[in-house]
């Protein structure tokens, strides 16, 4: 759930073609317990968009503040941020403010 980007790479731009593309998503929610279960009832929607999955983090510091790493198809992702049907789940979730987005690439896995 995140409708704020506006560029995203097509495949063609990546150039290095096997690349996983991520995108993390970084928010505040008035409450966390309120919002996770609409986020989980949204998840058959985010995957009819192009997401393949990912994992999500909470905030050690602040409960209210999560970050979610999907693993989605960059071209994918834009659009499907830029549904009206998103932002309105995002308002009735109780997310606060506009939320940090950033679309990656991954070059390289580092080892453990």
């Amino acid at each position: 759930m995140f409708p704020w980007a506006e560029h995203a790479q097509t495949d063609t731009q990546k150039g290095c073609g096997g690349t996983v593309p991520y995108v993390i998503v970084k928010y505040k929610v008035a409450d966390y317990a309120r919002w996770k279960p609409i986020f989980d009832a949204d998840g058959a929607n985010r995957q009819a968009g192009g997401c393949k999955g990912g994992q999500l983090f909470r905030s050690a510091d602040d409960p209210n503040e999560v970050v979610m790493l999907f693993e989605w198809d960059l071209e994918k992702a834009r659009q499907y941020s830029q549904r009206e049907e998103v932002r309105a789940k995002m308002r009735e979730a109780g997310v606060l403010g506009s939320p940090d987005v950033y679309f990656l690439e991954e070059i390289e896995e580092l080892s453990r």
